[in-house]
């Protein structure tokens, strides 16, 4: 017996090696720059536990087989990603808790705008569709368009469960690049002058009974709606109702934080195991990369340009910079337009302005998610 074939020297292949290299890679811009480091620490240690040869970490048993045989990865992609998709729903619950629907509410045109940055998401379903891809797989690889990690997982994992892992890691990583990625979109779609345009600030002052109907009538009638929404919309308003009821503080300070910490680790860490090599080095994985970032891109553009005709139309002065945070990115891509706004203006304060977009963002890529489900 060859004494090397029972360490995991003995197993380890070229693909394996590259998705270890990948994964150290996702650590050190963790680390060393600083990109988004909650969620790309966790999704690369999770690639290279996945691609250790023999450590039965991702095993999961087979109907008949004793549970002793789990491994935690596996516990972790079985019941919070695959079977059951527990994670992404619990995530969505702790979003709605830590957002403040506050800059929407006051100035609703922002759900315009968040609509608009969907774009994006149906361009790139009808991409993938003539690239080749099932329906169901081309509906998760638009999602990445949305720029919403946990809406990615959700969709690919009810309907395209064999891709979950490249999906949710391509949107993560674009969520990532969101400063490297928008900003010479947003300069090639607008001039220094529009993006100097200063906004008055935000003056009305929105009331708790304000916030509190919000939280209860609009994901009612969003599932009405669009039914198949109500495991993202449902669980981000309760969320958000916790928050604005004043009455839970308790409940939502763990949600904001240890319950949002736990559940970000397990399913940070479940996307990571969730790409072995076998399943990721396949020439598609690339081109659903390339595919996935056009989707960003347009989903950028496509808000950008409603801003500018709303620039136009609008009485008041109106930065058309605001449609680029229409993506799901939150708070990246309202960082994103508050800086470029910064850069053109030192008087420009745009922060506020963008988180409206920003905010109606996530709720309108969970809609198109819910949509897709409802049809597929």
């Amino acid at each position: 017996m060859d004494i090397h074939l029972q360490t995991g020297f003995g197993h380890l292949t070229l693909g394996s090696v590259i998705m270890i290299l990948v994964g150290l890679g996702f650590i050190a811009l963790a680390i060393k720059k600083n990109w988004e480091p909650l969620e790309l620490l966790p999704i690369g240690a999770g690639m290279v536990l996945a691609n250790l040869p023999l450590t039965g970490l991702t095993q999961f048993p087979e109907p008949g087989q004793a549970m002793g045989t789990a491994g935690l990865l596996g516990i972790i992609l079985k019941y919070g990603l695959y079977t059951y998709m527990i994670l992404p729903q619990i995530i969505f619950f702790c979003i709605g808790a830590m957002t403040d629907f506050g800059p929407l509410i006051a100035n609703p045109k922002a759900f315009i705008l968040g609509a608009a940055a969907q774009a994006g998401i149906f361009v790139t379903f009808l991409i993938a569709v003539l690239l080749g891809f099932r329906l169901e797989e081309a509906a998760s690889i638009g999602i990445i368009g949305g720029a919403d990690g946990p809406t990615t997982i959700y969709t690919t994992g009810k309907l395209a469960p064999g891709i979950i892992g490249i999906t949710s890691t391509a949107a993560y990583s674009y969520m990532a690049m969101v400063a490297l990625i928008q900003p010479p979109i947003i300069k090639l779609l607008t001039s220094k002058k529009e993006r100097a345009i200063q906004m008055k600030p935000m003056s009305r002052k929105v009331s708790k009974g304000e916030r509190i109907f919000f939280s209860i009538f609009t994901p009612c009638l969003i599932i009405l709606i669009v039914p198949k929404s109500a495991p993202l919309v449902g669980l981000l308003f309760l969320g958000n109702l916790f928050r604005e009821s004043g009455v839970v503080d308790r409940l939502t300070k763990t949600a904001q934080n240890e319950l949002a910490n736990i559940i970000t680790i397990l399913l940070m860490l479940g996307v990571g195991a969730s790409m072995p090599a076998d399943k990721v080095m396949q020439p598609r994985t690339l081109m659903i990369l390339a595919v996935g970032f056009v989707a960003f891109g347009i989903s950028t553009a496509t808000g950008v340009l409603l801003g500018k005709l709303m620039s136009k139309l609008s009485k008041e002065p109106f930065n058309p910079m605001l449609g680029a945070a229409g993506v799901s990115a939150v708070p990246m891509a309202a960082r994103v337009v508050h800086h470029l706004g910064t850069e053109a203006n030192k008087k420009n304060y745009l922060l506020m302005h963008a988180m409206g977009p920003n905010s109606a963002g996530v709720i309108g890529s969970a809609i198109a998610a819910g949509f897709f489900l409802g049809l597929f």
